[in-house]
């Protein structure tokens, strides 16, 4: 096999009934894992809105998610505890060259009244497992 950037998955099977998961990537080990369900959980960080970006009349959020594995995570957006899809865009998931996790970005943009009023809480999803959330407050951001 051709070794590139690309993470590659190789299963190594003993006599026994365990199974071990090994990453490999370019360079080097890139982890490890009991099987092929191993997970690592995003941790995220919501940026508010610019106090510029507020005074042409919008309010654009970011979701950072950092160090998630599988690439499977997915983000989405709550405002005042209920989905919101209008205004989104996500970038798909990059793996990092120095520990094989992946990061991905997510934007929502509101009317900057809708802001002033709301909650907004950004939610990576995969699959079975827990969901993730962070939730910003306007309040909690200084002047704004």
């Amino acid at each position: 096999a051709v070794l590139t950037d690309s993470a590659f998955h190789l299963r190594v099977s003993a006599a026994t009934t365990a199974t071990q998961s090994v990453w490999i990537r370019a360079g080097g080990l890139s982890g490890g894992g009991n099987n092929e369900n191993s997970v690592a959980t995003p941790t995220l960080t919501v940026l508010p809105p610019s106090s510029v970006e507020l005074q042409q009349g919008k309010a654009t959020l970011v979701c950072l998610a950092n160090k998630g594995f599988p690439s499977d995570w997915r983000l989405s957006w709550k405002v005042d505890g209920s989905s919101w899809s209008s205004g989104v865009s996500q970038s798909p998931g990059l793996l990092q060259k120095d520990d094989g996790l992946y990061s991905w970005s997510s934007t929502l943009t509101l009317q900057e009244d809708q802001w002033l009023k709301k909650t907004v809480t950004c939610e990576a999803t995969m699959d079975s497992q827990t969901p993730v959330s962070q939730t910003l407050r306007r309040e909690q951001c200084t002047g704004q």
